[in-house]
């Protein structure tokens, strides 16, 4: 779909629709441009949406197109809509850091971002020793086992961002983060938004020659169950933070120790017993986990055009004394009892 337009007083004019799709009948083109001719300038991608939506007629039929997808098509004319093809972006791997340093990176970086010192990025994590990641609106109380974390010497970490606990060694997962600017998923759902940000992480699994899908809102799964979960969260400086973690080869026991875990968690999780280990990565792919890192890292590298790069010791530093001040601070940790 393309989409020629100029703007008058703040509103659209001479607006033309074309590209390789079908509509029937003809004149349902004309009604459609219609309904874009004079919409304010700064109307969201649902707003063109909703105008398109109420010219479409009971019989006209639309294939290759949507009003959704004309909606967003009108956004990028305007310059408020982005494509992957639009955006340079750095891929980043490690270093290893402390676990509450990895969230406050997730926090820091986007600033970085946002404020034009550093490109759009993808970032592999490493990290130092064993954590729980709890999701931000998680209750501490209600999530952790304190004797199994204490046990096991386990650090226990608030992300910025919502969802449910992972469990963490080094090692055991294979996690990423991904800040894109907001408008590159203009017009999408939430579950949109989130198939489309990992749709390249879908083609990297299949090369490690796991078939896996999306399962709605942010779980991916394979034929033999749950892999991995995503998060995400949009900041009022017009860009997302997106991250996922897959489970590569997880020590059940010690998950179990350190995690309230129900009958359907425990299911959901693909742990049988205690005995038992989570590894729908290193089971399906028979890849280590350094293979698996490397070949995620080369297919987002050669699909996007994107260039290496590495975090600088004053990023690092902001991210440190942030953690500081944020992460390891137990008001953070334990804001929901």
């Amino acid at each position: 779909m393309v989409v020629d337009l100029d703007v008058a007083e703040e509103r659209l004019i001479n607006v033309s629709l074309s590209g390789d799709f079908f509509l029937e009948p003809d004149e349902a083109l004309e009604r459609l441009r219609a309904a874009l001719e004079g919409a304010p300038a700064d109307s969201s991608a649902a707003d063109l949406t909703a105008r398109l939506d109420a010219a479409v007629e009971p019989t006209d039929v639309l294939f290759g197109v949507t009003t959704a997808g004309i909606a967003v098509a009108v956004r990028r004319a305007l310059g408020k809509a982005v494509d992957w093809d639009d955006l340079d972006f750095d891929v980043i791997y490690g270093p290893s850091v402390d676990p509450e340093v990895n969230q406050a990176l997730d926090e820091s970086l986007v600033a970085e971002v946002a404020a034009g010192r550093r490109r759009p990025f993808l970032r592999m994590w490493e990290w130092n020793g064993p954590q729980v990641v709890i999701g931000s609106f998680q209750s501490y109380t209600n999530e952790i086992n304190p004797e199994g974390v204490a046990r096991h010497r386990v650090q226990v970490t608030r992300r910025i961002t919502g969802g449910g606990a992972m469990f963490m060694e080094p090692g055991n997962c294979v996690t990423y983060s991904l800040v894109v600017p907001t408008a590159l998923v203009d017009g999408m759902s939430f579950e949109q938004a989130y198939a489309f940000l990992d749709q390249w992480a879908m083609e990297a699994l299949e090369k490690c020659g796991v078939k896996a899908r999306y399962v709605p809102l942010n779980d991916i799964a394979s034929q033999v169950g749950k892999i991995g979960g995503a998060a995400q969260k949009r900041f009022a400086n017009g860009y997302l933070l997106h991250h996922v973690t897959m489970a590569y080869d997880i020590d059940a026991q010690k998950m179990l120790d350190c995690l309230r875990i129900g009958k359907e968690k425990i299911k959901d999780k693909g742990t049988r017993s205690a005995a038992k280990r989570v590894d729908p990565m290193r089971s399906q792919t028979g890849m280590e986990r350094a293979e698996i890192i490397d070949l995620f890292l080369d297919h987002f590298t050669t699909k996007y055009g994107a260039r290496r790069s590495e975090l600088t010791e004053a990023e690092l530093e902001d991210a440190r004394q942030l953690a500081a001040t944020k992460f390891r601070n137990p008001e953070w940790t334990h804001r929901v009892p």
